[in-house]
């Protein structure tokens, strides 16, 4: 079989990913530097119990401080007992599998390049036109208001917008409730972004991580942080790797059953004058199966513009963060290749 080179081959619907191709192009090929390691070591994330957040107020002081030791060392941890019930993140697992298994031409009903559009279906980061591609395939969609934006997402398969929308709602729920005790870890209580959270975007970002013949030479997505406050994470399987800040090396996150990650946002890195770090993580791949990735995604409203907060602002901490919007990431990310290892929060940091 001839080998494809061109990058420009490669445009939705007519991915190496989705085609299934026994090879991996040469435009998907990683630099050797940055390659996975086959065996990686798995990260040591510490685990929430976040039931315990109601079994009165010494049980969640503790919480509380678990969480900002967290949020402090990795901007990562898993929760458990946190009352979402095991059919609905069954479900939409399940529904996600289904929608990525549709026909093509189902599925390109969504397709746009156009990373400002409220639902759409594409490949890898900027489909054929960047200079190195990643085996993904996504569907991304705006959840909230849930009854604005549930029409306009798949009506294929026929569950979708009852699974995921079900999905969605409690995954708001607790995105809400995780905020609350973050901010409270802060010292800024747990009321202190209610209002703006309550208003505030939530994307969904359905990822889909077919077999990949030669794992070892591609990625599913390069090292990047989410632009969010925060974002919950559900996954079918193992794949997400975090990046470990004091030595440099990549971590498996383990997968756990009916746990969900958390991971910390360039927003929440802003409002915590980088007390609270957003972490730097990627997807890597595997021979053997389609691994399925949920990302609910919580942020500021679209023109909402997220700053430090006064009260973590002193002499000794001076502020190191420009505020910043959804809007303005988005603009970024239109302008700027994400594999090229640019980054959003470097944008904002300010040199004092």
């Amino acid at each position: 079989m001839q080998k494809e080179e061109s990058s420009s081959s490669f445009s939705t619907g007519k991915s190496a990913q989705e085609g299934a191709l026994p090879y991996v192009p040469d435009c998907y090929v990683i630099p050797s530097s940055h390659r996975p390691d086959m065996a990686p070591e798995a990260a040591y994330v510490p685990i929430i119990d976040f039931g315990r957040l109601n079994e009165g107020r010494e049980q969640r002081s503790m919480v509380i401080k678990e969480i900002g030791n967290a949020c402090s060392r990795l901007g990562f941890f898993q929760i458990v007992n946190h009352g979402i019930c095991q059919s609905i993140l069954d479900g939409a697992l399940s529904t996600a599998f289904d929608f990525f298994k549709l026909p093509s031409e189902e599925k390109m009903k969504f397709m746009s390049g156009d990373v400002h559009r409220p639902v759409r279906y594409s490949t890898s980061l900027k489909d054929g036109i960047d200079e190195i591609q990643y085996w993904r395939v996504i569907l991304k969609h705006y959840a909230h208001p849930l009854d604005h934006w549930i029409d306009f997402w798949p009506k294929n398969p026929p569950n979708y917008r009852e699974n995921m929308g079900k999905y969605c709602t409690e995954q708001r729920k607790l995105a809400l409730e995780v905020m609350s005790a973050i901010t409270e870890s802060l010292g800024l209580g747990p009321k202190y972004l209610v209002n703006k959270m309550d208003e505030g975007m939530q994307v969904m970002a359905v990822n889909c991580y077919p077999p990949c013949p030669q794992p070892d030479i591609a990625l599913g997505l390069p090292p990047h942080s989410d632009y969010t406050c925060l974002t919950i994470v559900l996954q079918s399987s193992q794949g997400l790797e975090i990046l470990d800040t004091e030595d440099g090396s990549w971590k498996m996150v383990p997968k756990m059953q009916s746990a969900l990650q958390v991971h910390v946002g360039d927003q929440l890195e802003v409002l915590s004058n980088g007390r609270y770090k957003s972490v730097v993580h990627r997807a890597i791949l595997n021979r053997g199966s389609t691994r399925i990735s949920l990302a609910s995604l919580h942020s500021l409203g679209m023109d909402e513009k997220m700053e430090t907060a006064k009260e973590l602002v002193d002499e000794k901490n001076p502020k190191g963060y420009k505020e910043s919007s959804f809007r303005d990431f988005l603009n970024f990310l239109s302008k700027n290749d994400l594999a090229e290892g640019k980054s959003f929060i470097d944008t904002l940091k300010i040199k004092n």
